[in-house]
This record gives structure tokens, C-alpha cells and sequence, in this order.
């Protein structure tokens, strides 16, 4: 039974994750979507009343009806290294590609419908706030005037992206940024803003869930600090207790999302109330478990080579 990890050749995270299966003796076949068709050969047969499908990478063939569990990483578009690559080649090998992969009885971490759905802030913001989250008083809008109403009732606010940085070369950092009453909000009927309440925070927290596994991050924040982000403030990333409360919802979080891997955000207020920012679906954990030691890797490998569960088809 093969684990099979769906991501880019440089991938930092992802190689601590397969020296960990590599110690415990778990099979393994990475592969980047991007290099098929080419480097890899991918064949699917749906005759004679069954299916079976194979993936040929780097001389390693892994079977569909031998597949353990499937990391989906950090993947490149389809095709994207093909010597012709265009949308069409990419929308055919993503079909094959996925299709195969969805026809075979396997877990997944996590399951790319499942990751594109999460991937929603607004979406977020309401599994979080039915979860038990205390989620700051937010709104999305592409309405000037909802926009300064909302500012001038909460007075402190923040203006951040809901879909993180757009794509392309050189990357473009977006920080959190704190406005007031006296903005000018005539942007936002150019493209939907989202403004949340500003939470003076005296810590950033990550939580790192895998399955049942929860690790939890302190970092001292200074005084004023908007987006923690971005800038130094001179202190380490440092494990934390997960409060019960905050427990149970991330399990009733993950619960409906059917996330196996998350990575959640926090504003620890003076109060020591951690605020929902995010629920991020394939967040970095890397930076973590090397400032503080947690062996998040380690639970992931762990995830991954447990055995399927039988197929109920």
C-alpha cells in the first residue's frame, strides 16, 4: 500500500513528511500534476465490468487498487510543464488525472472538493461562527456606503483579502491594513472588500490540526501590531495549550468541513479570547514545527500510512 503526495518538486514542508514515511518504512510515490503528461504516464481502464488504474513516475508504477492515502500538498496546474502546454491540455489531464484518482477507494488529506469549498472565506466565517468560534464582526461588500456604516460603528477596522495574494510574478504581499471613518470607500464598488473589526491582540496563535491531532502555537505580538504576518517582533514561535473549548469547535469545524488537515489563525485579545481570523486548508506548518518542535510532521506521516478503510462502493 503506497502513500501518494501530490505536490511540487520544491517543496520544503512536503520533504519532512516523506523522510518521515521513509523512516517508518511507508511507500511512497511523489508526484506534481504539472509534469503529466511527460515525465509521468497515467493509464485508467473501466472494462469488463471493474475499474483499475495506474501512475508511472520516475520509473515507481503505483496502482489505484494499491493506493494507501493521498496528500494533495502544494500541486502545479496539470500539463503546466508539458513542451506544449495550453488550457485544454490542462482541463483533459486534470479529468484524467482526477478522475482516476476519485475512482479509487483511498483517504484523502483533503479531498480537493472538500479544499476548494474551504478555501471561501465568507464560507469560513459561518462554519466558524456555527462551530463556536468567537469570529470578529465581519462584512464582505461591494457597497461604498455598507462599507462606511461598518467602519463608523466599529471604528477600528481592517481591510484584508479574502482570497490571499493574486497570482503571478513578482508575488504581491497583502498585508492587513487599519483604516478609519475617514477613508475614502468609493474603491469597494470596484471589487468586494472585506472588513473586519480590529482585534488589539497581545498574541498571534496557530492551531495545527491533522485528523484527531491538534498543536498549538504562541507568538507574542507588539503593541499595535496589525497583520502578523508580516515584520519581526522580536519573539519565537512557542507551543501552547489548546484550550477544551477551542478543541471542540475545531473538531465540529473540521467535522462539516471534512478537512483531515487544517491550519487555524487566532487574535489572542488581553482577555486571553482567541478570535477566528482563518481556517486555512493547506496552511504551512513547516516554520512551526522548527521554532517550536512540535513533530507536526511526524502526525501527518502517521495520517498518511494508516490503512484505508474497506471500500463500501
Amino acid at each position: 500500500m503506497t502513500v501518494l503526495i501530490l505536490t511540487a518538486e520544491q517543496d520544503v514542508t512536503a520533504d519532512m513528511v516523506v523522510a518521515r514515511l521513509h523512516e517508518q518504512g511507508v511507500p511512497m510515490v511523489r508526484l506534481d500534476p504539472a509534469d503529466v503528461p511527460g515525465r509521468a504516464v497515467l493509464s485508467a481502464d473501466y472494462a469488463h465490468g471493474d475499474f483499475d488504474g495506474y501512475l508511472s513516475v520516475n520509473g515507481h508504477v503505483l496502482s489505484m487498487g494499491g493506493l494507501r492515502s493521498v496528500w494533495v500538498r502544494r500541486p502545479g496546474e496539470p500539463a503546466a510543464h508539458a513542451p506544449e502546454p495550453s488550457p485544454w491540455l490542462t482541463a483533459e489531464t486534470r479529468q484524467a488525472l482526477f478522475g482516476m484518482l476519485y475512482s479509487a477507494p483511498t483517504r484523502w488529506m483533503n479531498h480537493p472538493r472538500r479544499a476548494e469549498q474551504a478555501r471561501h472565506k465568507p464560507w469560513q466565517l459561518r462554519v466558524a461562527h456555527s462551530s463556536g468560534f468567537a469570529v470578529p464582526p465581519t462584512v464582505i461588500t461591494t457597497a461604498p456606503r455598507v462599507a462606511q456604516q461598518f467602519v463608523e460603528e466599529y471604528r477600528q477596522v481592517v481591510v484584508k483579502s479574502a482570497s490571499g495574494p493574486p497570482p503571478g510574478e513578482p508575488p504581491v504581499a497583502l498585508p492587513t491594513t487599519l483604516i478609519g471613518p475617514d477613508a475614502d470607500f468609493s474603491g469597494v464598488a470596484a471589487g468586494p472588500a472585506l472588513l473586519q473589526q480590529y482585534i488589539p491582540k497581545r498574541a498571534d496563535i496557530r492551531l495545527t490540526c491533522i485528523g484527531d491531532r491538534l498543536f498549538g502555537a504562541r507568538k507574542t505580538a507588539v503593541a499595535g501590531q496589525v497583520d502578523g504576518r508580516f515584520g519581526e517582533t522580536g519573539h519565537a514561535w512557542e507551543p501552547v495549550a489548546v484550550p477544551g473549548r477551542i478543541a471542540r469547535s475545531v473538531q465540529e469545524y473540521t467535522a462539516f468541513t471534512e478537512l483531515a488537515y487544517a491550519a487555524f489563525d487566532f487574535a489572542e485579545d488581553e482577555e486571553g479570547v482567541w478570535w477566528f481570523l482563518e481556517g486555512n486548508q493547506g496552511g504551512q506548518f513547516g516554520f512551526i514545527e522548527l521554532e517550536t518542535g512540535q513533530p507536526i510532521s511526524d502526525a501527518v506521516a502517521l495520517w498518511l500510512s494508516r490503512r484505508r478503510p474497506a471500500d463500501r462502493r
